[in-house]
């Protein structure tokens, strides 16, 4: 299993990024049985080859039909302001350069590949909506035919560009409106990131910094600074290293930083590593300089280390939330275990403490994802008494797990497969050995063993 390195020198849209995982070695058919089943209309997606400054790159293409079309990729609509103030350098870029592809782009000599998305899917049409909410963007990707792990990336994606525009815009996620993120061609770039990512099974993914440009660009909201504010927030949450060049434009888009804030695990190149595979994605925008992402899988040296080389183990990055109570009943710190739970905290303990003047108190740990940090931290204030919590940004190793099932004494079990150093664990679930052990009068240990035995015997 191979990392990936995204080397985003002169930015990251969603197009981009797709493009690039594609050339790098994604799973087309993944992609195109994807595609096929998302249940919006007017749209077609075009897979080909081009040219950027010479170098031989893949472009990913969403072409929306009149009714859906925008100004994505229309410099003048995006710059055009900025044109008359700055009749030189950068200005002149700007000018003229209203489609998609320059005349290189449009007769790339490669082969080129379309999709055709029609009416009906499944017997069942999401109507184009002018500015979707979450809900409706989340209900389009459940419906669309991809892997669990791909839904629950797309899942995170669209959550975080909401978060990032609730701030921009001082209203309640539920209250968001996407305008240009919520577009049929925005829908089709995540769903598209998703399965791509998913489908080249890589273990961390490194992302040293993305380059932005500077000046304003134009959007539904008006004219706003560079890097606009949601990507700017989504930086910013997600502590992802920003460097601003001297050029001018928009060169992160918000879906390409969220992208980036939900995959990426290290903001930091290993010391050495092999490359295996180059993906080159090309942008649409024409700034007059490279507008190139690589995705590029590599083998460190960690991995080439025979000690390393069967550990199936996955890094990530975590938040870990602690405070002292000593005035809250047990009834009350039971109830915020519950809730911390079921908001989707990783894990919540107690442990017992004394605090100032020898008072026995309780020490509450949450372990949570970074982006679940704030909502933890209201359930905490909202229903303890505590009036501080501590907070620290924790990295982990976990092991690569599964799931499998297997029957014993005429009932069904499910178990957790974990691979270490080449050896198979088997971790059956507790609710269903208990419930095996009360229908048979059988010992829970009896079961339990049973249960493993029986996964090792088809290993």
């Amino acid at each position: 299993m191979s990392d990936l390195y995204l080397e985003c020198n002169y930015g990251i849209s969603g197009d981009m990024a797709v493009a690039a995982l594609l050339d790098a070695g994604a799973d087309r058919t993944a992609l195109e049985k994807a595609l096929a089943s998302i249940p919006v209309k007017g749209f077609k997606t075009e897979i080909k080859r081009v040219e950027k400054n010479g170098v031989s790159c893949l472009d990913f293409n969403v072409i929306l039909d009149s009714e859906h079309e925008n100004h994505d990729h229309d410099m003048n609509y995006l710059f055009g302001h900025e044109s008359a103030e700055h009749n030189h350098g950068h200005g002149e870029h700007f000018h003229g350069h209203t489609h998609h592809h320059s005349e290189a782009e449009e007769h790339s000599h490669a082969a080129q590949h379309e999709i055709h998305h029609g009416e009906q899917v499944h017997g069942e049409q999401i109507h184009h909506h002018e500015h979707r909410n979450l809900h409706d963007v989340l209900e389009i990707i459940d419906k669309t035919e991809m892997t669990e792990n791909a839904r629950k990336l797309a899942h995170k994606i669209f959550e975080i560009i909401a978060q990032a525009e609730s701030k921009a815009h001082s209203k309640p996620v539920e209250e968001v409106h996407f305008h240009e993120v919520g577009a049929v061609d925005s829908v089709v770039d995540v769903i598209a990131l998703a399965v791509c990512f998913y489908s080249l099974h890589v273990e961390k993914v490194f992302v040293p910094f993305l380059c932005e440009g500077t000046g304003t660009v134009r959007c539904q909201h008006g004219i706003l600074p560079v890097p606009v504010p949601a990507v700017a927030n989504i930086m910013q949450e997600y502590h992802v290293p920003l460097k601003i060049t001297g050029e001018r434009g928009e060169f992160v888009t918000p879906t390409g930083a969220a992208f980036v804030a939900a995959v990426a695990t290290e903001f930091s190149l290993p010391k050495n590593f092999v490359l295996k595979k180059i993906g080159m994605g090309a942008g649409k925008r024409d700034y007059g300089v490279p507008n190139i992402v690589r995705a590029m899988l590599v083998e460190t040296e960690e991995k080439n280390n025979p000690e390393n080389q069967f550990t199936s183990a996955f890094h990530d990055k975590i938040i870990k939330l602690e405070t002292n109570i000593d005035d809250s009943t047990g009834e009350a710190l039971g109830f915020v275990m519950d809730e911390l739970f079921a908001s989707g905290a990783l894990d919540v303990h107690y442990l017992p403490c004394f605090m100032k003047k020898n008072r026995p108190a309780w020490l509450l740990v949450v372990l949570c994802r970074l982006e679940d940090a704030a909502k933890m931290e209201k359930i905490i204030f909202m229903h303890t008494t505590t009036i501080g919590i501590r907070m620290s940004q924790m990295e982990r190793t976990c092991l690569a797990r599964s799931e499998c099932s297997v029957e014993v004494f005429g009932e069904k079990a499910e178990v957790k497969v974990v691979d270490v150093y080449g050896e198979k664990r088997f971790y059956p679930e507790y609710e269903r050995v208990s419930r095996i052990a009360q229908k048979t009068k059988k010992p829970f240990g009896e079961v339990y063993n049973k249960i493993v035995n029986e996964c090792a015997c088809t290993k």
